[in-house]
């Protein structure tokens, strides 16, 4: 199939992918800690090669869903 013809899934253009460092940072975690909620499922991750990928929205997500309340 010609690449102009092709179809792409609509708005992944607009999807930023963060690597793990970059989850880290954010998230002011160790890179271990991010590889851990990642391989146990609780952060999606797409794996390219032998690296994670995490998208903007999944840390986004991942962090308003563990929000706690302590008062």
């Amino acid at each position: 199939m010609p690449a102009q013809q092709k179809e792409t899934h609509p708005g992944l253009a607009q999807v930023q992918f963060l690597t793990i460092a970059e989850v880290a940072k954010v998230m002011r975690v160790s890179k271990m800690t991010v590889y851990r909620l990642v391989h146990s499922g609780e952060l999606p991750a797409v794996r390219v090669g032998k690296s994670f990928r995490v998208t903007e929205n999944a840390v986004q997500d991942y962090l308003e869903n563990a929000y706690y309340d302590a008062g």
